[in-house]
């Protein structure tokens, strides 16, 4: 028994339908793996010592969690176009308004910020300032969006692919070290307790660096809006919904659990690959340039990603009446040319805020970061109305 809802019509203005399983796939996976594994879990290393891969299992599950309700709810309303779009449908248009606003704005700030991460890695390869820099990718990811909805799809197919290879290469080669085939002084694992013990700093602090945490793996949900322009939407996101709590087991849990166990957790520095150190603590030659490009690949997949969910969530918004509807209009390719331009736009204009305004764009992207679990919520209690409303019907229809 499913729930009518009138969230459920998709307006006259129609994405393209060219997106394939393979690219559906790559951009889950995409979503999930950014920077934020390559880099950021430093800082949760240092805070939770060895048993900081446990901070990181935690959140894969309250990912799940929210994964499987969308896919519950994208089975029972398949022509729901867009993951903030659940919570208009189970929550009202007030909620839809607001959790649509609040996610664009979330993804329009991470434009930016990838754009400037990125300038400043090739910095070290072409002599000009990030901001020239940043101005230049972001061009280049314009036009990449302009061309269509397929174009995104397979520059994030590969640079996905990218990040996929080097995990999978790291976790081999990780996982001889540690149990001594290839370390010159047997197996590693002693690491785990060898320097102040698992949980140094004690299981609090294992428990506060989830937050943390949430918002680097925060991008699983971004198959919801990618799958609208898919031959199948709802069973595109049930699938994905299934299949995520694997990926980030192996991506991350299991990446984080080999690292503290190569390397002793309190040599990590805080903005510092933890990746990084861990091959070199192996000797495998040429460590930090692999990693520098890996972290690049992951840096520009991010803003990709950034780009089309921005400009799609406007789309649905001014779809819906709640944006100006002259950014619903489409080009011949289908693609949405007003929105992709706004979040061009807000790119650019928060490059140049973090490069002559930083303190205001670090409070702007500060601010931005408990919006992850705001939404999330509106999105879990939108799944339990919805179950609820369908449960009842389905009484009332037992009892006729």
């Amino acid at each position: 028994m499913t729930v009518s809802n009138p969230a459920e019509d998709t307006g006259k203005n129609e994405l393209s339908r060219s997106l394939k399983p393979r690219h559906l796939t790559m951009i889950s996976i995409g979503g999930i793996i950014g920077a934020g594994l390559f880099v950021s879990s430093s800082t949760s290393i240092i805070a939770g010592g060895p048993a900081s891969f446990i901070s990181y299992a935690i959140c894969g599950f309250l990912i799940l969690l929210v994964m499987r309700m969308l896919a519950e709810m994208a089975t029972a309303l398949p022509k729901v176009r867009s993951f903030t779009e659940f919570a208009r449908a189970g929550l009202g248009e007030g909620a839809g308004f607001v959790v649509g606003w609040l996610y664009w704005y979330f993804w329009v700030l991470v434009v930016p910020v990838e754009a400037i991460a990125g300038a400043k890695i090739l910095e070290h390869w072409i002599p000009l300032p990030p901001l020239p820099i940043g101005v230049g990718l972001m061009t280049v990811m314009t036009c990449v969006n302009l061309m269509s909805a397929r174009s995104y799809a397979e520059f994030e197919f590969w640079f996905a692919s990218i990040k996929v290879a080097a995990i999978v290469v790291f976790i081999a080669i990780a996982t001889s070290y540690a149990f001594g085939w290839t370390a010159p002084h047997g197996a590693t694992f002693g690491n785990l307790v060898d320097h102040g013990g698992f949980t140094p700093h004690g299981w609090i602090a294992v428990l506060a660096a989830v937050p943390t945490v949430f918002f680097a793996m925060t991008g699983a949900e971004i198959t919801t809006i990618a799958a609208a322009e898919s031959a199948q939407p709802g069973r595109a996101v049930a699938r994905m919904g299934s299949a995520v709590i694997g990926r980030i087991l192996v991506f991350y849990v299991i990446s984080l659990f080999l690292i503290v166990s190569v390397t002793p957790w309190n040599t990590v520095r805080s903005g510092e690959s933890p990746f990084t150190l861990a091959l070199n603590t192996m000797h495998v030659p040429w460590a930090g340039e692999i990693m520098t490009v890996i972290i690049l690949t992951a840096v520009l997949s991010c803003m990709n990603s950034a780009f089309y969910v921005s400009s799609r969530v406007l789309f649905i918004l001014a779809d819906r009446g709640d944006a100006p509807k002259r950014l619903v209009k489409l080009n011949a390719r289908k693609v949405p040319v007003g929105s992709v331009l706004m979040g061009s736009l807000a790119g650019f204009l928060g490059i140049l805020a973090a490069t002559e305004a930083k303190g205001v764009f670090d409070f702007l992207v500060s601010s931005s970061g408990a919006l992850a679990v705001y939404i999330y919520m509106a999105i879990a209690a939108a799944q339990i109305t919805l179950r609820n409303a369908a449960n009842a019907m389905a009484n009332l229809y037992r009892r006729w």
